[in-house]
């Protein structure tokens, strides 16, 4: 997920799909994720910026060993669910409508591919439990509770992994940036395609103009945002 920062305009959360075949220094062309299980962070990070031309200013990690209980830290989220969802291999058992999800269940959550367009639907889903999360701890019942606050810092330092130029404040402003109303979108290729790696997303003239936008400190048009719908209102 790439969040822009455009010193005008509104913040974006960018979901790069896991399946996006892109070039990657040294190995060919192969889905983007082989990019970080090739050569962890600083290829992943190349590769991204290579084939986007965006600079990556900042970079951060979560597990999902320590996700669980930063959710749990700032008391859940509130997330309204537009269907039921059910997925065994996520731990994943939720209700439709409004309700308070607690470290586990925000979980299954965004782990969860349990949907016709599997990773497409998932990363939506994900960008909108990210913001709300962001939310609840930007917000005065975790800023102004110190036995929210100090648990959610604590457990940031601890699920968190930054880059060596890094520190968790740039979260903190990360986490302000993106606290309000930031657009929302997946990243767009031009189709699909069986590769050597599978079925595959390729790019195109549309992932090209999106990302140049980007690049450039533009608004991205409309009609190449593409947010999705997911479960989550």
């Amino acid at each position: 997920m790439m969040a822009h920062l455009p010193t005008s305009g509104k913040p974006m959360l960018i979901s790069i799909p896991r399946d996006l075949y892109v070039p990657i220094p040294g190995m060919g062309s192969h889905k983007i994720n082989a990019a970080f299980n090739n050569g962890g962070p600083q290829l992943l990070v190349q590769t991204v910026e290579e084939f986007t031309g965006v600079r990556i200013d900042h970079y951060a990690e979560i597990g999902f060993g320590g996700f669980d209980n930063l959710v749990d830290s700032v008391g859940g989220v509130q997330m309204c669910l537009d269907q039921p969802l059910h997925d065994p291999k996520a731990g994943l058992n939720l209700p439709a409508g409004c309700q308070r999800l607690d470290g586990a269940q925000a979980l299954g959550l965004v782990r969860t591919r349990a949907f016709p367009n599997a990773d497409l639907e998932r990363v939506v889903n994900q960008r909108k439990f990210l913001a709300a999360l962001m939310s609840k701890a930007t917000s005065p019942g975790v800023l102004l509770n110190p036995f929210r606050l100090f648990p959610f810092v604590s457990g940031a330092v601890d699920a968190v992994t930054v880059d060596s130029g890094d520190h968790i404040w740039n979260l903190a402003w990360l986490a302000y940036k993106i606290s309000g109303d930031p657009i929302t979108t997946t990243a767009p290729a031009d189709g699909d395609e069986f590769t050597d790696d599978g079925d595959s997303l390729i790019p195109g003239e549309t992932t090209k103009s999106f990302f140049d936008y980007i690049a450039r400190g533009r608004a991205v048009p409309a009609d190449l945002l593409s947010g999705g719908t997911g479960a989550v209102s």
